[in-house]
């Protein structure tokens, strides 16, 4: 099997196959081959794997809204509730997500980055479920004109980490 080849039942690097596309290589201008991008064993093993939600566009997760109905910091700290976590089967796979990682505090930030979604998507996620009461949150920021100094001293130990 040639490495650019993919099985008859799997999906292809975008997403399935439109009806009448041909799973052989397409011919170039002269005639030739045109290559394929190759994906060793395990891409092909994760691509077969990956769940249809994966393909879904951003715009799809969040009802095409592009900003949270409350203003969330990229520092917001969230965590997941009792409420979320008794409600796992009903939570739609991208609440579920969150919800999952946020059994300890987080920020919205490292929900975005881990869940590998945009911070515009995850904002709008995690403003709806606080709506809803499945998770907590909490603001870094101080209301007072002095800086926390447990904020700025775990910041200046993230940058010593570096």
């Amino acid at each position: 099997m040639a490495p650019h080849s993919r099985d008859a039942g799997s999906a292809s690097w975008f997403g399935q196959q439109p009806a009448g596309a041909s799973r052989s290589p397409a011919a170039g201008p002269s005639g030739a081959d045109v290559p394929r991008p190759t994906q060793n064993n395990a891409d092909q093993q994760a691509a077969a794997n990956s769940s249809p939600s994966s393909l879904v566009r951003p715009y799809a997760v969040t009802k095409g809204r592009t900003k949270p109905k409350s203003q969330l910091p990229l520092e917001t700290l969230i965590s997941s509730t009792d409420t979320a976590r008794n409600e796992s089967g009903t939570l739609t796979p991208e609440c579920q997500a969150i919800s999952d990682l946020c059994r300890e505090w987080r920020s919205v930030a490292e929900v975005s980055a881990l869940l590998r979604i945009p911070l515009g998507v995850a904002q709008v996620l995690v403003a709806d479920m606080s709506e809803q009461g499945l998770v907590q949150i909490r603001s870094s920021i101080n209301t007072d004109s002095r800086p926390n100094a447990n904020l700025l001293e775990r910041v200046l130990s993230g940058l010593r980490k570096l």
